[in-house]
């Protein structure tokens, strides 16, 4: 009888609103969720255990006619950085979507 390797599971939590989740995968993986804290933004949780901060930038600057990302209050977000106790830094950023107007040319 050949035995049967069992598939880990991760313990996830977001530190910005600190829901917490499972999987149960072989491969690497990161679990993403809608964070409540941050009005529904999609961001990536942290395995438990790991100390992080949520910053949430907000975009500063002119939006004119972009399409860009806004949270449910209609305000636009540049990006997400977690921020980890060693220093490290990820950083989720929101770009605005690119539009074209076509036409013939000639």
């Amino acid at each position: 009888m050949i035995p049967l390797l069992e598939v880990p599971i991760t313990e996830w939590w977001c530190p910005a609103c600190k829901a917490t989740s499972q999987t149960r995968q072989a491969q690497p993986h990161v679990r993403m969720h809608s964070c409540a804290a941050l009005l529904g933004m999609s961001l990536p949780m942290r395995p438990a255990g790991q100390a992080a901060k949520i910053v949430r930038h907000d975009r500063e600057d002119y939006v004119g006619r972009e399409l860009v990302q806004r949270d449910p209050a209609g305000r636009p977000i540049m990006s997400i950085t977690t921020e980890y106790e060693d220093g490290r830094q990820d950083v989720r950023v929101y770009a605005p979507t690119a539009t074209a107007v076509g036409g013939t040319g000639g």
